[in-house]
């Protein structure tokens, strides 16, 4: 579906769709299975440059911008949610992160090999006390000679058990709370006193790893703080801000594979004598997820156009992540209807689809977080703050 978008943005869909039918998709099945992805997989990805589409050619990147970003994830979520969970928790949050904010011999520490796949990186924002109100984190990290000394726990963190490369938020002044007395921290797996926790078992998204992070007395050099001193808070929620764009694009590329799954089945399941396709109920049904599809499309591709040109883009971001997870569990509900009890067997991808979707109205900003931010952007112009 290349629709308007300049002709080297649908070579890239081309050359990434050959790529994720050839590579992922026979083994998405496994993965699911399994709950790993093949490590040789990953290298083929980096080797190909999955892991730095957005971010500039200097540090490796393909500098396709956030349009190319989200096409890279509309097409990976098509065929594996958990490949694209791992590749938009390294990009969208947790090197964005980096790239943001970070000082310039950061961004040439780390960025090359992060762009290449050889390192991965998480974004380490979420405590046992810390969820949706993202302000309530307890996580310290004190001044000592020219370092920071990090304790704490962070959870429920994406990449967590294979990150090489953690952005962490910790409080350097608790006095002054997230806004204002937080920092975000580049922290490395390989130093002393860090340790993830074993992975997550999750309704979906098997062969995306999630864990628990424990920091003791991590030690972290001054060099390795991530934008401003105190000014951490502000760091992650413009990652996050980008993040919710891409993520609409995923869970546009989910809708789009329940949509073609029901498209195909209703053509071929014989009931009454004929195709359901020739059923009332079933095209109302297809026709409701095409339509909602063709909205949610038209949203993130614009939203991705005012990331690249420097426009606001908060407001539609939000609503790409909150469209996005609804449009796309609405679809693969429907979808399962349509498949009938063959769309509970895990012979069928509907069953994988159905549970991986879920997570989307949850992850990066719950939707009810979203309606606020939504709201609080649409209010500002008659002078009303919002708050959770």
């Amino acid at each position: 579906m290349n629709y308007d978008l300049p002709p080297e943005y649908n070579a890239l869909r081309r050359m990434l769709r050959e790529f994720i039918t050839e590579e992922i998709a026979p083994v998405a099945k496994k993965i699911d299975e399994d709950s790993v992805v093949p490590p040789e997989l990953i290298r083929r990805m980096g080797d190909v440059g999955f892991f730095g589409v957005p971010f500039p050619r200097e540090y490796g990147g393909m500098g396709a911008g956030e349009l190319g970003y989200c096409i890279m994830m509309e097409e990976l979520n098509r065929v594996c949610p958990s490949v694209a969970t791992i590749i938009g928790a390294h990009i969208g949050i947790g090197v964005m992160s980096l790239y943001l904010d970070g000082s310039k011999a950061l961004q040439q520490k780390y960025m090359p090999d992060l762009c290449s796949g050889r390192k991965i990186a998480a974004f380490a924002l979420t405590e046992p006390n810390a969820g949706s109100d993202a302000a309530g984190i307890q996580m310290r990290a004190t001044l000592e000679g020219d370092s920071y000394i990090l304790d704490g726990q962070k959870m429920w963190i994406t990449n967590g058990p294979i990150a090489d490369v953690i952005n962490v938020l910790a409080l350097t002044d608790p006095a002054l709370g997230a806004r204002g007395g937080a920092t975000v921290f580049a922290v490395e797996r390989e130093w002393a006193g860090y340790t993830p926790g074993k992975p997550e078992s999750k309704m979906g998204l098997h062969g995306s790893p999630t864990s628990l992070l424990n920091f003791d007395e991590v030690r972290v050099p001054r060099e390795n703080v991530v934008g401003q001193i105190g000014l951490g808070f502000v760091t992650f929620m413009k990652a996050l801000d980008i993040g919710r764009a891409s993520l609409g694009a995923a869970t546009l590329g989910g809708a789009q594979a329940s949509l073609e799954a029901s498209i195909r089945w209703a053509r071929t399941r014989q009931q009454f004598g004929r195709p359901i396709a020739h059923m009332q109920s079933i095209q109302f049904m297809i026709a409701d997820m095409a339509a909602e599809i063709e909205a949610l499309r038209a949203l993130v591709y614009r939203t991705a156009w005012l990331i690249d040109n420097g426009r606001p883009f908060i407001k539609e971001a939000g609503m790409c992540k909150l469209l996005g997870s609804e449009t796309a569990s609405r679809c693969i509900d429907r979808a399962l209807q349509i498949h009938g009890a063959l769309g509970l067997s895990r012979d069928f991808t509907i069953e994988r689809g159905f549970r991986d979707a879920r997570i989307s109205e949850i992850f990066e900003g719950t939707n009810e977080i979203q309606r606020i931010v939504i709201a609080s952007e649409l209010m500002q112009g008659v002078g009303v703050r919002i708050r959770p």
